[in-house]
């Protein structure tokens, strides 16, 4: 099995790194995720301007098996918490790239276009066991080589976490686990 060739200019995706995952009244608080701030902070300093942060959002209608699972959360959708939706600091102003989707998969034609033909994404963020897996598999299913920095992750728990990466790790060769140490050396620009 060979691996993936060297990218020369892969695209860091910063997924759902929001205010709605950090702060500890949110439902959705993932733990850990204050520790991200470093090694993603590493990526970005490494990617330059390749760099697209996403958000979840709420969807304008909420439709099919979406109910169930905002009913489970209904304050996600009250209005006075749209501040929840924002990037977290540090990155709330730092303007560059920024896509938002309702859907746990950030991939699509925007991140396609982005990356090119044969081209690379390294995945970091919240949560390893639904967005972050999400993306990374539907962006593998549909050609791309994934790079996900683990250690640049968190899910809802660390077995949860865990679990995903040995999950997406099964997709080798279109799914790389590796440390941002690793990635770093791969997303180096020249």
């Amino acid at each position: 099995m060979s691996a993936p060739p060297p990218a020369s200019d892969p695209l860091v995706v910063v997924v759902d790194m929001q205010e709605v995952f950090r702060d500890p009244e949110s439902p959705w608080a993932t733990p850990g995720f204050d520790e991200l701030v470093e090694p993603i902070d590493r990526l970005l300093e490494k990617a330059g301007d390749r760099v697209v942060f996403t958000r979840f959002v709420p969807p304008t209608r909420v439709d099919g098996s979406w109910r169930p699972y905002y009913e489970m959360w209904p304050e996600v959708l009250d209005p006075d918490r749209a501040a929840w939706f924002e990037l977290a600091e540090p990155w709330r102003d730092r303007g560059g790239s920024t896509l938002d989707k309702p859907t746990f998969s950030k991939w699509g034609a925007e991140l396609e276009t982005l990356i090119g033909a044969d081209g690379t994404l390294v995945v970091c963020g919240v949560a390893t066991d639904c967005c972050v897996i999400a993306t990374a598999i539907a962006a593998a299913d549909a050609g791309a080589y994934v790079r996900v920095a683990a250690d640049a992750c968190r899910g809802v728990d660390l077995g949860a976490h865990e679990r995903a990466l040995d999950v997406m790790a099964g997709f080798a060769p279109h799914i790389e686990i590796s440390s941002v140490d690793e990635a770093l050396v791969e997303t180096a620009t020249p």
